[in-house]
């Protein structure tokens, strides 16, 4: 009798596991509350039947030559960060449009995975009706990568800059599968769309980026970021931050090799068009 019960008891749960919305739960994090934007400037577009926030920031008073579409992590704000992201850049002139995901900050909820990759390509969208002739390069951290990798693989981009990118279904399963028996994990992992294949998407990318990736990240494990970036079919230049979390800030010395590693791709797409060497 008690098997039958605990039986039954699993298979209620995977039942409310598969299609309870779980996997948004476990890792979306959204917030809504009013945030300081430090000038940069919001605006909406339309994105099914509400809207999607952006908030854009330049590097200069000067006509862009470069846009720059930005994803953020699972708890991170588009209005938190833009507007510092491009006064790192005072000698170029960039555009920042950085994206607040559905169910965060003013865009149109609810969080749902399922509406991250439409949302990205929105997003893109809007960015190229105004950018024209203008290259278009996508920047991302953690989460906001699967994002990034979908758009690079649908659109026309310029590059990419991915920090820290997980490989959704295959960290899922084999990061947390073991601790649950995998009742939890592969239901959860089932619940990623595929547009957020970040390993399917790579494969088909061949514009050149950039990777930055933590060594000691314990919430993306290096083995997996590494997954990743070796699935890109485009040039790469990889670095690595030794010894550094997730959420570890940058050191000065690795914020100043990635300025430089991303200069460099901005320089190969005006001068030379090639794809670039891994650089370790």
């Amino acid at each position: 009798m008690k098997r039958r019960v605990a039986l039954l008891l699993l298979i209620v749960a995977a039942l409310v596991i598969a299609f309870g919305h779980i996997g948004d739960r476990l890792i979306l994090w959204p917030t809504t509350a009013a945030e300081d934007a430090r000038g940069a400037k919001r605006f909406t577009v339309p994105f099914e039947s509400g809207e999607l926030e952006i908030f854009r920031a330049v590097s200069s008073v000067k006509t862009p030559d470069v846009f720059v579409l930005r994803f953020y992590g699972n708890a991170d704000r588009a209005e938190r960060r833009i507007a510092n992201e491009a006064a790192a850049w005072p000698d170029r002139n960039i555009e920042f449009w950085g994206v607040n995901y559905p169910g965060y900050g003013g865009s149109t909820g609810p969080a749902q995975l399922k509406r991250i990759a439409d949302a990205a390509l929105a997003a893109y969208d809007a960015v190229h009706a105004v950018a024209g002739d203008h290259p278009i390069f996508v920047f991302a951290t953690s989460l906001g990568t699967t994002a990034a990798l979908h758009v690079a693989a649908e659109r026309d981009v310029a590059g990419v800059v991915l920090q820290n990118p997980p490989p959704l279904r295959q960290l899922i399963m084999g990061q947390h599968g073991w601790w649950n028996l995998w009742l939890l994990a592969f239901p959860v992992s089932r619940q990623i769309p595929r547009e957020l294949d970040s390993i399917q998407n790579a494969r088909r990318i061949h514009v050149n980026g950039v990777f930055l990736l933590a060594d000691h990240d314990e919430v993306v494990p290096y083995k997996y970021q590494q997954l990743v970036s070796e699935s890109f079919a485009g040039g790469k230049q990889i670095l690595i931050q030794e010894g550094a979390h997730h959420n570890t800030p940058m050191s000065p010395a690795f914020a100043f090799r990635a300025h430089a590693a991303t200069a460099r791709l901005f320089d190969h797409h005006f001068f030379n068009r090639h794809l670039l060497k891994p650089i370790k």
